[in-house]
């Protein structure tokens, strides 16, 4: 599994000019689902998310984590974060997990998130979703497992 997270002031998807997600301060996540992922993955994956400490602390420092400030998660699937760049110009997703691997992990992922007790709101599998970001910093990291 592979996110890209960043930390916002708020966030929010549309789909069909209807909101379907939105939060205030917290993380945006992006996440991609490949082959050999499982709930396992998953797990690791949100509890690894829901721990950095990507907030900053009374003296500026990055010491306090989502939970340390009661932000929310913004979840939106994105399989091409697994697009293969490197031969010619248009990406190959044969990285990507398929749908009925992908949307599962998709929503265990989000589960384990809320098991921690992060407000989480989320985008729709598959949909064509209109994104925005308010990042805050910007702070912005890869997390792979």
């Amino acid at each position: 599994m592979r996110a890209v997270v960043q930390r916002v002031c708020q966030a929010s998807v549309t789909v069909d000019d209807d909101t379907v997600g939105k939060i205030g301060p917290g993380l945006m996540i992006l996440l991609g689902v490949t082959h050999d992922d499982g709930p396992a993955e998953a797990d690791w994956l949100a509890r690894k998310i829901v721990g950095l400490r990507i907030f900053e602390d009374r003296e500026g420092k990055l010491n306090l984590s989502l939970l340390d400030v009661e932000g929310e998660a913004l979840v939106v699937s994105q399989f091409t974060l697994y697009g293969d760049t490197r031969k010619g110009r248009r990406p190959s997703f044969v990285a990507a997990a398929q749908p009925e691997i992908a949307a599962p992990l998709v929503e265990r992922f989000a589960s384990t998130l809320r098991k921690h007790g992060v407000r989480v709101e989320s985008g729709i599998f598959g949909a064509h979703m209109m994104v925005e970001i308010h990042n805050d910093g910007p702070v912005t990291l890869i997390v792979e497992r």
